[in-house]
C-alpha cells in the first residue's frame, strides 16, 4: 500500500495520449512546402488558437488538427500527407513515385528523411506556447522558413521538437515547392550557419541560401536527435 508497482500499465484518460515518436535528423533532407504565410507578423494564436482548443492539450494528435485553422485551413490536409509519404518511405526505404515525378527524375540520395515546412515572414509572436511548435512536428513537420522569428522563445520550441529554425532573405517560395537539402545533418553537427537548398517548383529548379542562425552544442545535438525528448533519453 502506498508504494508505486513499477509493471503496472499507466491507464490513460479518454482525452489523454502519448507523444508520437519523433525520428532523427537524417543525414539528407527533403521538405515540401505545406503552407506560405504572408501575413507581416504571425502570432502564435494563428498558428494554434488558444480557446476552443484547451481541452485537446493532453492529446497531441486531436490538438493538431487545429493547426493554422485560422490561417490556412489545408494546412493540416496538406501536413498529413506528407507525413503519410515519410511513414511510407521508412517501411519501404524509398520515397513514392509520385514524389519522384513532382522532382523531376531527381532522386535524393540514401538517408534522406521527409518531412513538410511552414513557410512565413514573421512568426511567433505573442505567447510562449510550446504548442505552435509541437502542433507542427506531430504533423510531420521538420522546419521553418522565415525571414526573422519575433521571438527568441518560438525559435527555442521549434529546435526542442527537432524542427530547423531556418531565415532566409526573400520568400520566393509557394505551397507545394520542394526543398532538398544534402548533407544537413554534417552541417548542424559542424555548426554551419548557411546552407544551400535545391527547391523544385512546377517543372523548374533553383537554389537559395538558407541560415539556421547561433545554435548552441545541446541545441545541435537536439535537432540531429529528433526533439528534446529524444535527447534527454539519450543521456539517460
Amino acid at each position: 500500500m502506498g508504494k508505486a508497482e513499477k509493471g503496472a500499465e499507466l491507464i490513460y484518460g479518454p482525452n489523454i495520449a502519448d507523444w508520437p515518436e519523433q525520428i532523427a535528423l537524417g543525414k539528407h533532407l527533403l521538405m515540401k512546402v505545406a503552407s506560405v504565410l504572408t501575413d507581416p507578423v504571425t502570432t502564435t494564436d494563428e498558428l494554434i488558437p488558444s480557446g476552443e482548443t484547451s481541452s485537446y492539450r493532453s492529446n497531441p494528435l486531436k490538438l493538431a488538427e487545429f493547426t493554422l485553422s485560422r490561417k490556412d485551413q489545408k494546412y493540416v490536409e496538406r501536413a498529413k500527407a506528407v507525413k503519410a509519404d515519410e511513414m511510407t518511405r521508412r517501411e519501404t526505404g524509398k520515397l513514392s513515385e509520385n514524389i519522384l515525378k513532382d522532382l523531376g527524375g531527381f532522386v535524393p540520395a540514401e538517408g534522406t528523411i521527409y518531412g513538410s515546412v511552414v513557410v512565413s515572414n514573421k512568426p511567433g509572436d505573442g505567447s510562449a506556447r510550446e504548442q505552435a511548435a509541437s502542433c507542427q512536428r506531430v504533423l510531420g513537420g521538420v522546419a521553418n522558413i522565415c525571414k526573422e522569428y519575433a521571438t527568441k522563445r518560438y525559435r527555442s520550441n521549434l529546435i526542442n521538437w527537432g524542427m530547423i529554425p531556418f531565415t532566409t532573405e526573400k520568400i520566393t517560395l509557394k505551397a507545394g515547392d520542394y526543398l532538398y537539402i544534402e548533407n544537413i545533418a554534417t552541417a548542424i553537427k559542424g555548426g554551419d550557419d548557411r546552407v544551400v537548398a535545391k527547391v523544385f517548383s512546377k517543372g523548374k529548379s533553383y537554389d537559395i541560401a538558407l541560415h539556421t542562425g547561433t545554435l548552441t552544442d545541446d541545441e545541435r545535438k537536439i535537432i540531429l536527435a529528433g526533439c528534446l525528448i529524444n535527447f534527454n533519453r539519450s543521456k539517460n
